[in-house]
Formats: C-alpha cells, structure tokens, sequence
C-alpha cells in the first residue's frame, strides 16, 4: 500500500490527530511509527509474532467475554482469525527495529483488529466505535506481557512446526546410513592425520548421536522456559488492571489455540524483566549449529576430489560447479550449511547481547531478540530439510577408493604393538614413510615374518 499516494484518513490517539491512509487497517499509532522507525521493507516484524500476537487477542477476546458485547467479541474473533489465516497481511508495515517492549507492534495488531471488527460490524474501516483498539482489544493485557508472550508462542511453534521436524528427518537418514554402512572399514583420521580404522557406519553414528544430544538441549529449552508465558503480569508483572485468574485462563485459552502446552511463568516479573528463555533456546540453535557444521566440513572433506582430495564419498551433482571449469561438481549443500550455522552463531551474539538489556522491570530489545531466534529456526529448519535431501540422500561411498587409502594408512601399525612393542611398531611406520614402503614391505625388512604382520594387521577386527 503506497501511503503517498492513498486517499487519506484522520485517526485520533493521545498525542493528537494523524493522517492515516484511507484503505489502511492501522490507526495512528502505527502511522506515528511508521514515520519515527523508517527502516527497509526486509526489516519488517516477522509475520510469525503477528500471528502469534493475533493469538493473544483471540484468546483475549473469548477470556473477556462476560466483559464484553456479544458482537464484539464475534467481531474481535473474526478479525483475528482472518490474521491467523493469513489475510492482511499488508496491514503490518513496522519495523522490528522501534520501542524495546515491541509496543508498536502490539498496538499495530490491536488497530488492524479493531479496524476489521469495525467494518465487519459497520462497513466503516478505521476509527474505534463501537470496537475500541485498548480498551476491547487489548483489554487487560500490557505490550509488556503480551509481546513476551507472542515470542515465546511464535518460537515454540517454529521449533515444534518446522524445525524439530526437519531433524527428526535428517537423523532417520544419518541412521539408515549408519546402518547401511556398519561393515564398510575405513581409514580414521584425527588432527587431520591418518588414525586406526573405524566403519563408516561408526562414523556416521557419531553424527547422529551428536544430533541427539541437541535435539534433547532444545526439546529442554522449550519445555523449562519458552513454553512458560508472561501473560498476565500487564505492566511490571504485577498483574494490575488484569482480574483474578486471568493469566491462567489465558494460558489456558492460547494452548487451545494454539496447539502447545503453554502454563504461566512462575514468576511473571522475571518473564517481563528477563529473556533467559529465549537466550537458552538460542543456545541450544547454537549447539545445533556446532554439530551441523561438523557434519557439513565433514562430508566435504570427505568427499573431496574427486581425484586430488579423500574422495571417500560421493556426493550427489546437485548443479554444475563453475562457469569456467567444465564438468566440475561443488559441495554447495556443505557450504550452504555451514553458512547457515554461522548466521545462527551471529544471530546468537545479538540475542545475548539483548538478553543483557534488562533494566529493572523490563528487557527493552524484546524485538530483535523474536526476530533473531525466529530467523535462526527458519534458517536451520530450511537448511537442514535440504541438506538432508540433496545431500544426504543420494550419497554413496567409493569403496574402491575407501580400500585404497585403508591399504596405505600407516597406522595399522598399532596392531602390532601389543607382540611388538611401542618402539619397534614406531620404528616400522617411520621406514615405510621415509622410503614410501607399504607397512607390510616395512615390516618384513625389519624383520617381522609375514604370517605374524598378516595374523596382528587385520583392519575389519581393528574396528
């Protein structure tokens, strides 16, 4: 909607009057915003909280309803539900960057959701009769426990919806390649140096373990802390201007909404002046991120090459590699990944430098700490369903290649040091290094007979 150009309205709030445009669902206060925090369309709030606080409202809506006209409260359930469904979408121009307490935003939801109840019940869009944008819609809620509480419900639906579903995936084929591969022996590597064998199959396994590990860290951050809600405490934790059992009804009323298994925070002033639980679920991304991006440089220094590098696997030619080199295929799932994990670390940084911005009865950067969990779970989720698909899936090893580099390791030789000694076995792979000899031509020169080198160097029982 071009603002410049529009017909325009007048809206009315505290400061005075304020030219809103005409076909705008927002009131003045959004228009104030729009001209104090005056930032790119792609630093827009996510879509995600909007939603979520749209949840807030109905959920608002049907707790007040001995309080409130019938029609109103149909009108407010309407209008929020349409938001919930995905219209007007339009109708949120701010930025993530205004008022640390996400006020802004709030009011933004409760104007649009005043504006459409007002049409809806007298084709006259804007204004706030007879469906008024606090004293309805935002009746006994604060900025200060709403917006806590739309991040806690937008996160937990991103990790629950999209991300803890994509691992879930990636895990089942790390596992079925674990399981593929259980036999398949191989050269082990550690400091980037030839080590005793292992399968590929023990290999992969550890991926998945460490996936496990995270997946559990996240699980634990949502359940001790995002799942709990400040709702309820209005404007310092208080509860004032909010009637007795309203945090638990409105607990109550957003699980039915939305899906999760939300109850009040225990101490609603902690909910308002900290954001330890998202700062905890943006470590567990992090974990997350650490062990991904071991997985990603992991694949692609194994499959390098394809004929000067490991080249122990194969992964999938997703695109052609180079504008200039024909026939050359990157690893672009690895770099992917790994670039999403980097953001993640990055996006991290902010949220813990927000979490620190908690000033006696509230944390003041609210939203960019939602925007940056909330892109951490999109990226991650994103990057891991396709990794899982165009990388994982399809991936082979090179077994002729895997034997090769098997035969050659010099670190077979420590199955010979319990006849031989430390010494002796040291001695051998030093000869084979300095004149290029296999282990076994080593071996024999310094005097071992080869029915000892071949009953001790037996990689499949080394594993």
């Amino acid at each position: 909607m071009d603002s410049q150009t529009s017909a325009m309205r007048t809206e009315q709030d505290a400061l005075g009057p304020v030219a809103v445009p005409a076909e705008a669902h927002w009131g003045a206060q959004t228009q104030r915003s729009l001209l104090h925090f005056p930032f790119a369309v792609r630093e827009r709030m996510p879509l995600e909280i909007i939603r979520a606080l749209a949840m807030v409202k109905l959920a608002a809506a049907r707790v007040n309803h001995a309080e409130l006209p019938g029609e109103i409260v149909g009108a407010i359930e309407q209008a929020a539900q349409e938001i919930l469904a995905g219209e007007h979408a339009d109708q949120f121009p701010l930025a993530i960057w205004q008022t640390g307490s996400g006020t802004q935003t709030n009011m933004n939801v409760n104007e649009v959701i005043a504006s459409r109840a007002n049409e809806l019940l007298t084709g006259q869009r804007g204004g706030k009769q007879p469906v008024h944008p606090n004293d309805h819609v935002n009746l006994h809620q604060s900025s200060n426990d709403s917006f806590p509480t739309a991040l806690h419900i937008a996160v937990a639906l991103s990790a629950t919806g999209h991300l803890l579903p994509a691992l879930e995936r990636m895990m089942a084929q790390i596992g079925d390649l674990a399981e593929q591969w259980r036999d398949l022996v191989k050269t082990g590597r550690t400091h980037l140096q030839d080590a005793t064998p292992l399968t590929l199959g023990q290999e992969f396994s550890a991926f998945a373990a460490q996936l496990a590990q995270c997946r559990g860290e996240l699980a634990a951050a949502l359940e001790d802390g995002v799942l709990e809600i400040a709702q309820g405490g209005t404007a310092v934790g208080t509860g004032l201007n909010a009637p007795p059992g309203f945090a638990g009804a409105m607990a109550e009323a957003l699980s039915a909404i939305s899906g999760l298994k939300l109850r009040s925070a225990p101490n609603a002033f902690a909910a308002l002046a900290g954001q330890e639980p998202l700062v905890r679920c943006s470590g567990a991304l992090v974990t997350l991120a650490c062990a991904l991006n071991k997985l990603a440089n992991d694949l692609r220094l194994l499959a390098s090459g394809p004929r000067s590098g490991l080249g122990e696997l194969k992964l999938p030619a997703n695109e052609p590699g180079s504008s200039i080199m024909p026939g050359k295929v990157n690893p672009t799932q690895c770099e992917m990944l790994t670039m999403v994990c980097a953001q993640v670390v990055g996006n991290h940084q902010s949220v813990v430098l927000g979490g620190m911005q908690g000033q006696l009865q509230l944390n003041v950067f609210k939203p960019m700490i939602g925007a940056a969990v909330l892109q951490s779970l999109d990226l991650l989720a994103t990057g891991i369903d396709s990794f899982t698909r165009y990388a994982l899936t399809g991936l082979e090893p090179d077994r002729r290649r895997i034997a090769e580099l098997l035969e050659r390791s010099l670190m077979l030789v420590t199955a010979l040091v319990p006849e031989l000694g430390y010494d002796r076995a040291a001695a051998i792979a030093r000869l084979a290094e300095d004149e290029d000899l296999t282990l076994r031509d080593a071996a024999l020169r310094l005097g071992v007979d080869q029915a000892t080198f071949d009953r001790l160097v037996r990689p499949e029982t080394m594993v």
